[in-house]
């Protein structure tokens, strides 16, 4: 199969676009036709070796944990997915090997769902990373309810925008951080904006005088600093992006696949509440292009590579 990988740690030129073994199935796993794979912070970062302290890295690495693709092949312990099923999937293992930047990838079914038949495939490649990382922190670490005022981090990009509708979706009022360009996309996703930069404090509390009761960083440093600092007494903090979240009594959170929670999203997508942009999208041979425009951290929504698709 056409795969791009990376047989060492490094920039986007450590990635090549050429042949790899065909996955094996295993007897809990299907094999995926991909169709497409969002990019997400965490692949480069993968790739330059920052995670090499958790995550082993058997090379040749294939990045990418995101895709959305037609099931070819169920294992033979596998009863929940048949040939030809449309599927969505945050397909990560616990070491990095066999992602998704590929013609076919190997998913265990704990990490897959039906896709929503309300988006195409370049936007439900979007949805489980990104959209697990915001349900799971919001429901899960910030436990947000009804009536409470949540302050997102990046409230434009892939996971923050998820994120202001998902916590809508829960009652809450947003207040999102993004640059002035996304004020309005900001808005037409249910939050209120406010701009990156000195005295970001001052206008979040401009905004809700008595302070946040949740606030979910997705960028850590001074943003992490400033989502403290506008906390109620008993709000509570939680970061992807930053583990001094804990000097500062928050908590860290790491997205986990998890087959009912991804479901849950396809149907809130498949109901219209929550929806994912694709901000570019690039084929499968310019993936190294497609990470570094992700590097550069200013993108509305996602990035997403396609896959030639023959019927």
């Amino acid at each position: 199969m056409k795969a791009i990988s990376y047989s060492r740690y490094g920039g986007a030129d450590v990635l090549e676009y050429g042949e790899r073994p065909d996955p094996k199935v295993g007897p809990d796993s299907v094999l995926v036709k991909v169709r497409a794979a969002a990019v997400n912070p965490v692949d480069w970062k993968a790739r330059e070796g920052y995670l090499q302290a958790g995550l082993e890295a058997v090379f040749p690495v294939i990045p990418g944990w995101d895709v959305s693709g037609v099931v070819v092949q169920p294992g033979i312990a596998v009863d929940e997915f048949a040939v030809g099923d449309e599927v969505i999937g945050y397909v990560r293992e616990d070491f990095l090997s066999r992602g998704t930047f590929a013609e076919y990838v190997a998913a265990p079914v704990r990490t897959l769902a039906r896709k929503p038949l309300s988006l195409g495939f370049e936007a439900a490649a979007g949805l489980p990373l990104a959209g697990l990382t915001a349900y799971q922190v919001l429901h899960r670490t910030l436990r947000i309810q009804d009536g409470d005022t949540v302050l997102v981090h990046a409230a434009a990009g892939g996971v923050g925008s998820l994120a202001v509708q998902l916590a809508r979706h829960a009652g809450a009022r947003v207040i999102g951080t993004a640059s002035e360009r996304n004020h309005e996309h900001i808005r037409q996703l249910g939050g209120e904006p406010v701009e990156y930069g000195e005295g970001l404090a001052g206008r979040i509390r401009a905004l809700s005088p008595d302070g946040v009761d949740a606030a979910f960083d997705t960028v850590g440093g001074e943003a992490l600093r400033v989502s403290a600092d506008v906390l109620k007494p008993e709000g509570r903090l939680a970061s992807i992006a930053d583990t001094e979240v804990f000097s500062y009594g928050g908590r860290y959170a790491f997205v986990r696949p998890d087959a009912a929670d991804l479901t849950q999203l396809a149907g809130l997508a498949e109901q219209g509440i929550v929806s994912v942009h694709v901000d570019r999208v690039f084929p499968l041979e310019q993936a190294a292009d497609a990470q570094r425009l992700n590097e550069e951290g200013r993108t509305r929504g996602k990035i997403v590579v396609t896959v030639p698709w023959d019927a």
